[in-house]
Parts: C-alpha cells; structure tokens; sequence
C-alpha cells in the first residue's frame, strides 16, 4: 500500500487554520443536558498531532463526531463536555459541534464540505477510527486542501499494515463478538496471511451448529452456517471451544460441553477452552485480538475473556488488540498497558486488514501536494 502523506508533507504550517478530524467519540455518562466524559483516552490520543501543529504557529480547528445523533442536534450529543476537556489539554484549540448533526456528514454532501473547509489552508486526518466510512469530514477535505495523516493515523498504518503483510509466526487471529456476519470478510482475508484462528463469543456456536452440534438457545446465525462450514474445510486450523459457560434451562449458571441441551443458552467460553487457547497465544510470535469471549460485562461470564486477556498481555508474542469491546475488556482488567498496540478502531482495524486500505487514506493520498 502506497504511503500516506505525514505532517511534515504540510510544509511551513505557521499562521495557518488547519482541520484536524479527530475521533473524540468517547464514553460519556449522566442526564442528557449534564452529561460527563468517563474516559478521554481518545482525546489524550490527538495532543501528539495537534502538539504538532500548534507548537509551529498553526491554528487548528478539531472535528468530530459523537454518537449516532442522525443528522439533527440532540443535548446528549452536544460536544460541550468534550470541549471542556479538550480546552484543559490544549487551550486555545477550537472544536466544532458534532459533524453528525448535520446529516450531510454521512450522506459525504458537497455543500457540508463548503463549509467544514471554508476558511481552512490545511487538513490532517488523525481519526483512525472513522477512516473506513466515505464521510464528508473524511474524504470531502482531501479533495480541496493539502492533507496529510496525523500521528495517530499514521501509527495505526503502520502498525497494521506490518501485522498484515510481515508478521512473525505463527500469527494467530483471535476472535469473538456476536456475529459471525460481522467478521465473515475479514477471516476469508486473514485465512490468506495467519497461522490459525482462536474463535470465541457469540459467534462460536454458529460455527458449532456447522459441525452439527446443538446450541440450544445460544445465538446463530443460521443463514451463516453453510458459510461456516467452508471455513472449517479451508487449510488454516479454526480452534472452537470445548466446553461453553452459560446459563442452563432452569436459568442457572452451568458448565457444559460443546452439546447444549434445549433451552440452554452459552454466554462464555469454559475453563478448558480458556486454557486451550492460552496455550496457543502463549505459543504465537504475532496475535491480533477482536472481540470478547463472552458477555463480559456480567462477572459470571467474564472468566473467559478474562483469561484471554491475559494471555494476551502475558505473551512475549507482538500483540495488537483490535478497538471496541476488546480495548475496554482489557482496560476493565487493568491489562491495557501490557500489549503492544491498542487500535483506536475496531471496525476500520477489521476492514484495514480485510483491504489493506480505506477510504479516509485514498483520500490522504489523492489531495493536492502543492
């Protein structure tokens, strides 16, 4: 993959206004009109880049989203927090209003992107996590103003891009989730580049339904199963659970085999296939992780991620954990700083190693260089 254009590319940026598209899409607490940020990881994430900028004379303006808004304003939404926190970490700094109130943001409208660059010499994208959607904020600047990728960018490339084209092996995929549907793109692509896939979540019992075993009331998507069996047949082992923690038709916690009896419903891996698959993390030289074993928010059904998760920290192979549930399952765990590489994408992080690009860097790359 052709390189993107860095910070330096910009050239003099003193007495510039540059548009930073940042992922300031952080978690957030409390009634709609007083909500607070519960964690500005996100935010923390962006000072290398804008430290950048502002430390050479430019004026930089930050966007981003926040939510699923859908196009019009709503106080739970409002950036104002974020703000707040933002001014504290890098005064003087501007950030506008949630992109997404304005439903041209994901409908890529020309007429949003005549105002998100009016009055703008300079763009940088440094919002890994948004790169993978063809939205204005995304792909509208690069078309009118010098861009480039920021620090944060242009370390999830490279750090991605390495896992995907030289990993050291064994390379071992680990995923879990809900939805095997979700994830089917990126195993077909991966099957080509790891050494195996360790497969948890909800998404295991569809591939166990493939093998013929019944899944009681767990979650499958039945559509996929046939989908599910290709995979199995392919060369690349995909190592599934022996043995399923969940809840039992009577409603209490029990341990089973890979057969759940009518009524029954799996919500974790069990103590056999945490060990089993501790054993292979320990053995690997490159791990990627996405998504939980199980519905790890409930403590009766975190032992599994749990245990992968330490596995994952604990293993003296280069790790790299994929974003979303994974990242705040590590960080529930007090493990977050035990891996190598915590994506700020889980859904571009998938795609990126699905494609080996995405849209948000096409765009960096086609923007005018003078």
């Amino acid at each position: 993959m052709a390189s993107v254009p860095s910070l330096e590319d910009l050239g003099d940026v003193a007495g510039r206004r540059v548009l930073v598209r940042t992922d300031f899409n952080v978690p957030m607490s409390g009634p709609d009109d007083a909500r607070v940020v519960t964690d500005d990881f996100r935010i923390r994430a962006a000072l290398p880049t804008i430290d950048y900028l502002t430390s050479r004379g430019a004026k930089v303006v930050c966007a981003s989203h926040l939510g699923r808004p859908k196009g019009k304003p709503e106080a739970k939404y409002s950036m104002g927090p974020v703000r707040e926190i933002l001014a504290s970490l890098a005064p003087g700094v501007e950030l506008m209003e949630n992109l997404r109130f304005n439903p041209g943001e994901e409908a890529n409208d020309p007429a949003f992107v005549d105002q998100l660059v009016a009055g703008i010499d300079l763009y940088v994208n440094d919002a890994f996590g948004a790169a993978h959607r063809a939205h204005a904020s995304i792909v509208g600047p690069p078309q009118r103003l010098r861009s480039a990728a920021g620090r944060l960018l242009h370390k999830e490339v490279e750090v991605l891009g390495n896992l995907r084209d030289n990993p050291k092996r064994p390379f071992l995929a680990v995923l879990g989730g809900s939805k095997v549907s979700d994830k089917l793109g990126v195993i077909e692509a991966l099957s080509s580049r790891v050494d195996g896939f360790l497969i948890g979540g909800g998404m295991c019992f569809t591939f166990l339904a493939a093998q013929g075993y019944p899944v009681g009331d767990s979650l499958c998507e039945r559509d996929q199963i046939d989908n599910c069996k290709k995979l199995l047949a392919g060369s690349v082992p995909i190592h599934l659970p022996e043995d399923i923690v969940g809840l039992g038709p009577d409603g209490s916690v029990a341990t089973f085999g890979v057969r759940l009896p009518d009524g029954a419903k799996g919500l974790d891996i069990g103590p056999g296939s945490a060990a089993a698959f501790t054993d292979l993390i320990m053995d690997a030289r490159s791990v990627f992780w996405n998504g939980p074993m199980g519905m790890f928010e409930d403590e009766r059904f975190a032992r599994g991620t749990r245990t992968i998760a330490d596995a994952v920290a604990d293993t003296k192979a280069y790790t790299v954990v994929g974003g979303g549930d994974s990242a705040a399952a590590l960080a529930q765990f007090g493990r977050e700083d035990d891996v190598d590489h915590v994506s700020t994408g889980g859904g571009a992080s998938l795609e990126f190693l699905e494609l080996g690009d995405l849209p948000g860097l096409v765009a960096l790359r086609g923007a005018p260089r003078v």
